[in-house]
């Protein structure tokens, strides 16, 4: 396998990327920052589900993964003869190494600690010794791995109050479900009926599968198959979504029940305040890396 490395201006990025993968067929495309370690190096950062805020740095470069050594070249020649192309440089054309990608990919995810005695564990580690509740979970195409802030919040708001607080979660709505993990978690610590939702079909069969993997019993399906009051609803979306939904969301929302919502910024919590104060008055729960958790109980 051959890899090639261009260099391209931020303007020229999309258009380089394109072209690689769509006409001149490279295995894959990626794009780093060329003065990633400098002085000059810049982040780009993007809410979870929302595109970076540009397709590339001032000075980008683009990696791309060839077959051999004449596909690569060809891919090159043909690219740099476009007149858009002008200001791109080649940087590299190398053999790589043939790797194993599967075990490559699982060594980056190692089991996360929700609190001493929750976990959740990929399918290839062996549970860490004192965790008694465990979630199995592999990376997928839905969101939910149990890495991210507004993730872990949820799952560790799950496992603190399910001692006082499970007998009312007799119904538990998880609502933009993603991989499901909210609900597995909820149905570890004895929740009842769980009904799942998500507007993406990709999900909810995410979410059938990993419940099958963790022996959790969840009726998962798109959003009208909520139906309705439950003891527990989760919301681990964005904050715009979030706003849009508050009349949705707290309608589902049993007397004396709970609800959890995620995917807030800490800037944004006055304005989600404001968008259910209507309904029911949020308050942060808890922070982590600039996310919070909001809660709220209907009286």
């Amino acid at each position: 396998m051959v890899e090639l490395i261009l260099l391209a201006p931020e303007d020229g990025v999309e258009m380089v990327a394109d072209a690689l993968m769509d006409e001149l067929e490279a295995l894959s495309v990626s794009v780093e920052d060329a003065d990633a370690g400098s002085a000059a190096e810049h982040a780009l950062f993007g809410e979870p589900g929302m595109p970076a805020p540009k397709a590339g740095w001032q000075r980008s470069l683009l990696k791309a993964l060839f077959p051999d050594e004449a596909a690569a070249t060809e891919a090159v020649t043909l690219l740099l003869a476009q007149d858009w192309a002008i200001d791109v440089a080649v940087q590299s054309i190398t053999t790589v190494d043939e790797q194993d990608w599967v075990r490559l990919t699982q060594s980056q995810f190692a089991p996360v600690e929700i609190t001493p005695s929750f976990w959740i564990v990929p399918s290839w580690h062996e549970p860490p010794a004192g965790a008694s509740r465990v979630i199995r979970l592999d990376p997928g195409l839905a969101f939910g791995t149990g890495t991210h802030p507004t993730t872990r919040m949820c799952l560790r708001w799950t496992a603190q109050h399910a001692e006082h607080d499970a007998a009312r979660w007799q119904r538990v709505l998880d609502y933009g479900c993603g991989s499901g993990i909210l609900a597995i978690g909820a149905a570890l610590y004895g929740a009842k009926h769980i009904d799942a939702v998500d507007i993406d079909p990709a999900a909810v069969e995410s979410t059938v599968a990993n419940a099958l993997a963790n022996h959790a019993t969840v009726q998962a399906g798109l959003p009208d198959a909520a139906d309705g009051e439950y003891g527990l609803v989760f919301a681990n979306i964005l904050a715009t979504p979030l706003k849009l939904l508050a009349p949705l969301l707290c309608a589902h929302v049993a007397a004396g029940g709970d609800l959890v919502l995620a995917g807030i910024l800490e800037r944004q919590a006055d304005e989600l305040k404001a968008a259910y104060a209507p309904w029911l008055a949020l308050e942060v729960s808890d922070t982590v890396d600039g996310w919070i958790l909001m809660t709220a109980r209907r009286a």
